[in-house]
């Protein structure tokens, strides 16, 4: 075999130092975590039910609203931060409003709250490994359509907050509507994982999760402006619907990426932030 230079030796040296060091380091265990977590996987399963549930009943919800009739697609175009071209294409997914509250039947309903059911416990398995709790018994089930009730309340409130006619606020405005929003998904997010959590982690340690939750949704609004939306374009040119879905799909999935990974986010910068304070404080001295 042929020998080690000096050179490879201190190169490997090097490199098996900063290996050691971010292995150490919060961020390494951040990353392991979210392996053991199965980010990836737990991300698509996420993504799965919440088209089946969420799309659903969002649409049922926006048939039945009296003040503006607005259908889910324009809810779902704002969240996604489409442009009006790409908006059209999400459009023509989905039922008229009216169309959809006359062909939903009483079995429709149910099976829409079996689905809710099973994506509120995704959510929850999700917050127990990030957090490493044990599985919570069977008759806590409550929580999760309560959870699924509430998201549905959210997101219909949110949608008729920010798609109002336009007005002429200004910049005032604006940014009194963009605190609002935030706001309210913090505070959303922060009760979910006490809610689903079964109140097992005090709500001191889920607050940074709410935020580093919040946080990421803003930046995958910009990252779905810039990527997703010329996307759901070229798709509807090349594939049709289904290019449409497909994004949408991929849209969900980024969606629980922040999920999940906000909430391990928040639990690392709540265990680690106290340490990291410390040590900087006995640096400056």
């Amino acid at each position: 075999m042929p020998e080690k230079t000096p050179g490879d030796a201190g190169h490997g040296s090097f490199t098996e130092r900063l290996y050691r060091a971010f292995h150490l380091s919060p961020a390494g265990r951040g990353w392991r975590h979210a392996g053991e977590l199965e980010l990836m996987q737990r991300s698509m399963g996420f993504a799965a039910l919440g088209f089946l549930t969420l799309v659903p009943l969002l649409i049922v919800v926006a048939a039945a609203d009296p003040a503006n009739g607005r259908g889910f697609a324009e809810w779902l175009g704002d969240g996604l931060g489409v442009s009006k071209g790409a908006q059209q294409e999400v459009e023509q997914l989905f039922t008229k409003p009216r169309q959809a509250l006359e062909s939903t039947t009483a079995f429709g309903l149910a099976a829409l709250a079996v689905f809710g059911l099973t994506f509120g416990s995704a959510v929850q398995t999700g917050y127990e490994r990030v957090w490493e709790l044990p599985p919570a018994r069977w008759h806590t089930m409550w929580r999760h359509l309560v959870w699924v009730a509430m998201l549905i309340g959210y997101l219909f409130l949110s949608a008729h907050f920010t798609l109002e006619p336009e007005s002429s606020g200004g910049v005032a405005e604006t940014f009194w509507r963009f605190l609002v929003a935030v706001t309210s998904a913090v505070l959303f997010f922060w009760w979910s994982q006490r809610l689903l959590l079964g109140g097992r982690v005090g709500w001191g340690a889920l607050l940074p999760g709410a935020v580093a939750t919040v946080i990421g949704l803003l930046g995958l609004r910009v990252f779905s402006r810039l990527v997703f939306s010329p996307l759901i374009a070229s798709n509807a040119v090349s594939y049709g619907p289904i290019g449409t879905v497909l994004v949408i799909q991929s849209w969900l999935v980024g969606v629980g990426v922040v999920v999940f990974g906000g909430s391990l986010v928040g639990r690392l910068l709540y265990e680690e932030g106290p340490r990291l304070l410390g040590r900087l404080r006995h640096r400056d001295r």
